[in-house]
């Protein structure tokens, strides 16, 4: 994973990634994903014209459920925590004022009422409600990190946390399902909430929400056995604006010295106290980063190449990268800002060269490839795939004959679980067969009846023997 999208953060991932026994690649990408959301609809990022990208980005770690993946995302995110949990102190108590206030409109509009009816009958005017005896509206709690939210639920989080919110879900599988159950709305929402666009959930008897900004980064992990099923007739623009991580597994290590977070921390913090801009009425409004004119030059000689790459889109592989431009304007604004945020210097007003290089960098070195292993893995059969699981299992062990009855029992079958499914392992081995690499050797066991032992011969050329 190329470093320099990262800029000073990357000692904090390098430090993860020790203590976790992991590759940077999963603390990297929820470092993307957490600084993403706490940057949201605040800062905007254009290249040129009226052309301007949100700071969302949607994030996935890919590995067997031994691969530690899940540590590095939780210790990225947990800054997010705890802000959340400083802002309950404030929210609190700005509750409680709430509350008071409603008592008190309460007791005005009661007063209000009753000279409304001593005016019943005459001919005065009937006197105008105070203002005071209107209740205002809940506030809301600050809440920057969220997980298994539905599009209703996540409007409503969304209402009050209008810079946007970190969507967290240690088991990815589930999100990407839910666009399915929720058919009435669920893809038109996430598609909103990746643009940053406005959006309006009616609801059943609670009036409707209308959202000015929809911004929901993402962050989740998900095993490679479950991800061909849920990409298979995902070509829909959803999927493909994920930004994947997939790296090898690392043996377990003991780490060097203790993580400290107080940068990671103080970075998050002053990226959650970014100010808004004003828009002409004087509301809450984005405030746009444009390129630097050399880094827009150097950002649309990149685009040109990158449009030529994408193919017409017909491929997830080919839908993932027609969306690279946007996605490398969303990086480079995120890599500005965490140059911002671990110093102590002004507020950056444009993106420089610097950032937009690094992003495209990261981009064609690391983004693209991780796609072509996801997507390239999805290509494959599922038999294909059980039959690789079962050829890297026989060369780990070095097994010159395997059995298929041993195979389904102990100690083998905890690490062939694909391949316990009915059908799965007879079609597993039968493209081995077809392969050269396992030779039927059935035979029974002395003068016994019956069916013969499933005994498979490994080609000694698949070991290496010859």
């Amino acid at each position: 994973m190329p470093s320099e999208l990262f800029g000073p953060a990357w000692p904090t991932v390098l430090d993860v990634a020790d203590v976790t026994a992991t590759a940077p690649d999963y603390a990297g990408i929820a470092y993307l994903a957490c600084a993403a959301s706490l940057i949201g609809g605040k800062r905007w990022v254009s290249a040129y014209g009226d052309w301007a990208e949100p700071c969302i980005l949607w994030t996935a770690a890919l590995g067997d459920p031994s691969s530690r993946k899940s540590a590095p995302l939780d210790r990225m995110t947990k800054p997010l925590w705890k802000i959340q949990q400083n802002a309950r102190l404030d929210y609190d108590l700005v509750r409680r004022e709430w509350q008071a206030e409603i008592e008190r409109a309460k007791a005005e509009r009661a007063k209000w009422q009753d000279e409304v009816k001593g005016a019943a009958g005459g001919a005065g005017e009937t006197p105008p409600m105070p203002v005071l005896a209107v209740e205002p509206e809940e506030p809301q709690e600050r809440r920057p990190i969220v997980s298994d939210v539905t599009p209703e639920a996540a409007a409503i989080i969304l209402k009050g946390n209008p810079q946007g919110v970190l969507c967290y879900n240690d088991e990815l599988a589930g999100w990407l399902e839910s666009f399915e159950r929720y058919t009435t709305g669920g893809r038109p929402f996430w598609l909103a909430a990746h643009g940053g666009k406005p959006h309006n959930i009616t609801r059943k008897g609670s009036g409707s929400i209308d959202l000015r900004f929809t911004g929901i980064s993402v962050l989740g992990s998900i095993q490679p056995d479950k991800i061909v099923e849920l990409l298979a007739g995902a070509n829909d623009g959803l999927v493909p604006r994920i930004l994947w991580a997939w790296p090898e597994k690392m043996p377990p290590r003991r780490p060097s010295a203790p993580v400290s977070m107080a940068a990671l921390e103080r970075a998050y913090e002053r990226l959650e106290m970014l100010q808004w801009g004003r828009d002409a009425e004087g509301r809450e409004d984005r405030i746009v980063l444009r390129l630097t004119g050399s880094a827009a030059d150097l950002f649309h000689e990149w685009e040109l190449e990158n449009a030529a790459s994408d193919g017409d889109g017909g491929s997830l592989y080919e839908a993932f990268a027609g969306k690279m431009s946007g996605a490398a304007l969303r990086l480079a604004l995120v890599c500005e800002m965490t140059e911002w945020a671990f110093g102590n210097g002004a507020e950056p007003a444009e993106v420089s060269k610097q950032s937009v290089a690094a992003a495209i960098k990261w981009v064609e070195n690391y983004a693209k490839p991780m796609a072509h292993r996801v997507y390239g893995d999805a290509a494959v059969s599922v038999a294909d795939r059980n039959a690789a699981l079962l050829a890297r299992y026989v060369r780990k062990h070095r097994f010159e004959t395997v059995n298929l009855r041993e195979l389904r029992q102990h100690p083998h079958k905890q690490h062939l679980k694909p391949l316990q499914a009915k059908g799965a392992l007879d079609e597993a081995v039968e493209v081995m067969v077809d392969a050269g690499w396992l030779l039927p050797a059935f035979q029974r066991d002395g003068e016994t009846k019956g069916q013969p032992r499933k005994d498979y011969r490994v080609n000694p050329a698949v070991l290496g023997d010859r």
